[in-house]
């Protein structure tokens, strides 16, 4: 398990997370949202950059990840 983000805010109503990446992440790679209260494990199955659908996201992009639960901000993303 490899910690390639972190959470930098979620929007409830569309469940999307804006994710600060250290690492990169791929579609359909297998991740963990970890956090106090945040226990999350899903596959990155929807990712976007500027409103645009992508299958690669680099080091260093803040992306909107679609998510199946509620995580918090601060909450660390793990490539598994």
């Amino acid at each position: 398990m490899k910690e390639i983000g972190k959470i930098k805010h979620f929007y409830q109503k569309i469940n999307v997370a804006v994710v600060e990446l250290t690492d990169e992440l791929k579609q359909g790679d297998e991740i963990l949202i970890k956090g106090k209260i945040t226990n999350l494990r899903q596959k990155a199955e929807s990712m976007q950059v500027e409103h645009k659908n992508i299958a690669v996201a680099k080091k260093g992009e803040s992306i909107g990840l679609k998510v199946n639960e509620p995580v918090k901000e601060s909450d660390t993303v793990y490539k598994v």
